[in-house]
Protein backbone atom coordinates (compact mmCIF):
# COMPACT_ATOMS: atom_id res chain seq x y z
CA UNK A 1 0.00 0.00 0.00
CA UNK A 2 1.46 3.38 -1.10
CA UNK A 3 1.14 6.55 0.99
CA UNK A 4 0.28 4.53 4.10
CA UNK A 5 1.33 4.03 7.52
CA UNK A 6 3.45 0.71 8.00
CA UNK A 7 0.78 0.12 10.73
CA UNK A 8 -1.81 0.63 7.88
CA UNK A 9 -0.15 -1.93 5.76
CA UNK A 10 0.40 -4.67 8.61
CA UNK A 11 -3.22 -4.88 9.46
CA UNK A 12 -4.05 -5.08 5.54
CA UNK A 13 -1.81 -8.20 5.15
CA UNK A 14 -3.50 -9.73 8.41
CA UNK A 15 -6.94 -8.92 6.81
CA UNK A 16 -6.19 -10.13 3.47
CA UNK A 17 -4.74 -13.97 5.09
CA UNK A 18 -8.33 -14.35 6.81
CA UNK A 19 -10.53 -13.40 3.35
CA UNK A 20 -11.17 -16.58 0.96
CA UNK A 21 -9.36 -15.07 -2.06
CA UNK A 22 -11.92 -15.55 -4.36
CA UNK A 23 -11.44 -12.83 -6.10
CA UNK A 24 -15.44 -12.55 -6.80
CA UNK A 25 -15.50 -8.61 -6.70
CA UNK A 26 -19.01 -9.02 -4.27
CA UNK A 27 -17.48 -6.98 -1.77
CA UNK A 28 -17.50 -4.19 -4.40
CA UNK A 29 -13.40 -3.95 -5.02
CA UNK A 30 -11.39 -5.93 -7.29
CA UNK A 31 -10.29 -8.80 -5.59
CA UNK A 32 -9.58 -9.45 -2.19
CA UNK A 33 -6.55 -7.36 -1.73
CA UNK A 34 -8.14 -4.33 -2.42
CA UNK A 35 -10.65 -4.97 -0.14
CA UNK A 36 -8.16 -5.90 2.88
CA UNK A 37 -7.01 -2.48 2.27
CA UNK A 38 -10.38 -0.87 2.21
CA UNK A 39 -10.80 -2.46 5.57
CA UNK A 40 -7.77 -1.23 6.90
CA UNK A 41 -8.72 2.36 6.27
CA UNK A 42 -12.43 1.87 7.81
CA UNK A 43 -14.72 -0.04 5.10
CA UNK A 44 -17.10 -2.13 6.33
CA UNK A 45 -15.74 -5.79 7.78
CA UNK A 46 -19.10 -7.30 6.47
CA UNK A 47 -19.16 -7.82 2.50
CA UNK A 48 -17.70 -11.12 1.63
CA UNK A 49 -20.50 -13.95 0.83
CA UNK A 50 -17.68 -16.53 0.25
CA UNK A 51 -16.28 -16.06 3.58
CA UNK A 52 -20.01 -15.56 5.54
CA UNK A 53 -19.96 -14.38 8.96
CA UNK A 54 -16.98 -16.81 10.03
CA UNK A 55 -14.95 -14.53 7.68
CA UNK A 56 -16.82 -11.43 9.55
CA UNK A 57 -16.46 -12.93 12.97
CA UNK A 58 -12.52 -13.16 12.07
CA UNK A 59 -12.59 -9.80 10.68
CA UNK A 60 -13.89 -8.13 14.06
CA UNK A 61 -11.44 -9.67 15.90
CA UNK A 62 -8.66 -8.45 13.78
CA UNK A 63 -9.87 -4.93 13.36
CA UNK A 64 -11.67 -4.40 16.63
CA UNK A 65 -14.94 -3.59 15.46
CA UNK A 66 -18.55 -5.59 16.79
CA UNK A 67 -18.82 -8.69 14.50
CA UNK A 68 -22.17 -7.44 12.47
CA UNK A 69 -24.80 -9.27 9.65
CA UNK A 70 -23.24 -9.83 6.21
CA UNK A 71 -24.35 -7.18 3.89
CA UNK A 72 -27.67 -9.07 2.15
CA UNK A 73 -26.28 -6.34 -0.95
CA UNK A 74 -23.10 -8.39 -1.87
CA UNK A 75 -25.04 -11.83 -2.15
CA UNK A 76 -25.70 -14.95 -0.12
CA UNK A 77 -23.46 -17.51 1.16
CA UNK A 78 -23.71 -20.61 -0.28
CA UNK A 79 -21.90 -23.61 -1.40
CA UNK A 80 -18.85 -24.03 -3.23
CA UNK A 81 -19.78 -23.39 -7.14
CA UNK A 82 -17.12 -23.96 -10.07
CA UNK A 83 -17.76 -22.92 -13.91
CA UNK A 84 -18.27 -25.18 -16.63
CA UNK A 85 -17.88 -24.93 -20.21
CA UNK A 86 -19.97 -26.52 -22.80
CA UNK A 87 -16.93 -27.46 -24.70
CA UNK A 88 -18.90 -28.51 -27.99
CA UNK A 89 -20.57 -24.42 -27.93
CA UNK A 90 -17.12 -22.67 -27.07
CA UNK A 91 -16.09 -20.24 -29.94
CA UNK A 92 -12.66 -19.71 -28.44
CA UNK A 93 -13.43 -16.00 -28.21
CA UNK A 94 -10.91 -15.58 -24.94
CA UNK A 95 -13.08 -13.47 -22.88
CA UNK A 96 -13.50 -15.65 -20.12
CA UNK A 97 -9.76 -16.64 -20.02
CA UNK A 98 -9.69 -12.59 -19.25
CA UNK A 99 -11.36 -12.52 -16.77
CA UNK A 100 -10.80 -14.86 -14.42
CA UNK A 101 -8.58 -13.72 -11.73
CA UNK A 102 -6.51 -17.19 -11.33
CA UNK A 103 -5.68 -18.42 -14.29
CA UNK A 104 -8.15 -21.06 -14.30
CA UNK A 105 -9.46 -21.86 -17.57
CA UNK A 106 -6.77 -22.82 -20.39
CA UNK A 107 -7.52 -22.52 -24.16
CA UNK A 108 -5.94 -20.62 -27.07
CA UNK A 109 -7.67 -17.84 -29.20
CA UNK A 110 -10.41 -19.98 -31.95
CA UNK A 111 -9.74 -22.95 -29.55
CA UNK A 112 -11.68 -24.99 -27.60
CA UNK A 113 -11.05 -23.88 -23.76
CA UNK A 114 -12.15 -25.54 -20.38
CA UNK A 115 -11.67 -24.84 -16.51
CA UNK A 116 -9.78 -26.30 -14.56
CA UNK A 117 -11.96 -27.06 -11.58
CA UNK A 118 -9.55 -27.86 -8.74
CA UNK A 119 -8.52 -24.04 -9.30
CA UNK A 120 -11.47 -23.00 -9.84
CA UNK A 121 -12.97 -20.21 -6.94
CA UNK A 122 -16.49 -20.09 -8.11
CA UNK A 123 -16.27 -16.05 -8.62
CA UNK A 124 -18.49 -16.14 -11.65
CA UNK A 125 -16.51 -13.65 -13.53
CA UNK A 126 -16.26 -15.40 -16.48
CA UNK A 127 -19.99 -16.07 -17.08
CA UNK A 128 -21.09 -12.73 -18.43
CA UNK A 129 -18.21 -11.74 -20.75
CA UNK A 130 -19.33 -15.47 -22.38
CA UNK A 131 -21.08 -14.09 -25.94
CA UNK A 132 -22.25 -17.33 -26.46
CA UNK A 133 -23.64 -17.95 -23.10
CA UNK A 134 -21.68 -21.73 -22.91
CA UNK A 135 -20.32 -20.96 -19.43
CA UNK A 136 -22.38 -22.01 -16.74
CA UNK A 137 -22.10 -22.74 -12.78
CA UNK A 138 -22.08 -26.25 -11.14
CA UNK A 139 -22.04 -27.61 -7.56
CA UNK A 140 -18.23 -28.82 -6.65
CA UNK A 141 -19.07 -31.56 -4.20
CA UNK A 142 -16.95 -29.76 -1.49
CA UNK A 143 -16.14 -27.29 0.19
CA UNK A 144 -13.16 -24.36 -0.15
CA UNK A 145 -10.86 -24.74 2.25
CA UNK A 146 -7.04 -22.95 3.63
CA UNK A 147 -4.69 -24.11 1.02
CA UNK A 148 -7.61 -23.82 -1.70
CA UNK A 149 -7.13 -19.78 -0.61
CA UNK A 150 -3.01 -20.18 -0.29
CA UNK A 151 -3.34 -21.32 -3.90
CA UNK A 152 -5.42 -18.56 -5.26
CA UNK A 153 -4.24 -15.30 -3.68
CA UNK A 154 -0.96 -16.58 -4.82
CA UNK A 155 -2.54 -17.31 -8.67
CA UNK A 156 -4.54 -13.91 -7.97
CA UNK A 157 -1.28 -12.40 -7.24
CA UNK A 158 1.35 -13.50 -10.10
CA UNK A 159 -1.65 -12.84 -12.61
CA UNK A 160 -1.40 -9.67 -11.61
CA UNK A 161 1.97 -9.26 -11.82
CA UNK A 162 2.18 -10.59 -15.67
CA UNK A 163 -0.29 -8.05 -16.42
CA UNK A 164 1.18 -4.96 -14.76
CA UNK A 165 4.28 -6.64 -16.50
CA UNK A 166 2.90 -6.10 -20.18
CA UNK A 167 1.42 -3.20 -19.43
CA UNK A 168 4.88 -1.42 -18.91
CA UNK A 169 5.80 -3.27 -21.93
CA UNK A 170 2.78 -2.20 -24.20
CA UNK A 171 3.63 1.60 -22.76
CA UNK A 172 7.21 1.15 -24.64
CA UNK A 173 5.77 -0.46 -27.08
CA UNK A 174 2.58 -1.06 -28.61
CA UNK A 175 1.59 -4.36 -31.13
CA UNK A 176 -1.63 -5.19 -32.80
CA UNK A 177 -1.71 -7.83 -30.27
CA UNK A 178 -1.89 -5.64 -27.42
CA UNK A 179 -4.56 -3.42 -28.87
CA UNK A 180 -6.29 -6.41 -29.82
CA UNK A 181 -6.01 -7.89 -26.55
CA UNK A 182 -6.74 -4.18 -24.82
CA UNK A 183 -10.42 -4.12 -26.54
CA UNK A 184 -11.27 -7.55 -25.70
CA UNK A 185 -10.45 -5.87 -21.69
CA UNK A 186 -12.45 -3.48 -22.02
CA UNK A 187 -15.32 -5.65 -23.57
CA UNK A 188 -14.60 -7.61 -20.23
CA UNK A 189 -14.87 -4.64 -17.91
CA UNK A 190 -17.91 -3.39 -19.79
CA UNK A 191 -20.03 -6.68 -19.32
CA UNK A 192 -18.63 -7.42 -15.35
CA UNK A 193 -20.36 -3.68 -15.23
CA UNK A 194 -23.22 -4.65 -16.78
CA UNK A 195 -23.31 -7.71 -14.46
CA UNK A 196 -22.68 -6.10 -11.13
CA UNK A 197 -25.52 -3.42 -12.25
CA UNK A 198 -28.26 -7.07 -12.58
CA UNK A 199 -26.86 -8.16 -9.60
CA UNK A 200 -27.46 -4.96 -7.64
CA UNK A 201 -31.15 -3.93 -9.26
CA UNK A 202 -32.43 -7.81 -8.58
CA UNK A 203 -31.20 -7.97 -4.79
CA UNK A 204 -33.33 -4.68 -4.71
CA UNK A 205 -36.45 -6.19 -6.07
CA UNK A 206 -39.34 -6.83 -3.44
CA UNK A 207 -39.26 -10.18 -2.62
Amino acid sequence: MRGVSPQTSYLADRIDAVLPQTQCRRCGYEGCRPYAEAIAAGAPINRCPPGADIVVAKLAAITGRPAIALDAECGTPGPLLVARIDEAACIGCTLCIDACPVDAIVGAAKRMHTVLAALCTGCELCVAPCPVDCITMVASGRAWGVEDARTAGERYRVRNGRIAAKAAEASIKKTPEDAERAKRQAVVAAALARARSRRSAASMRPK
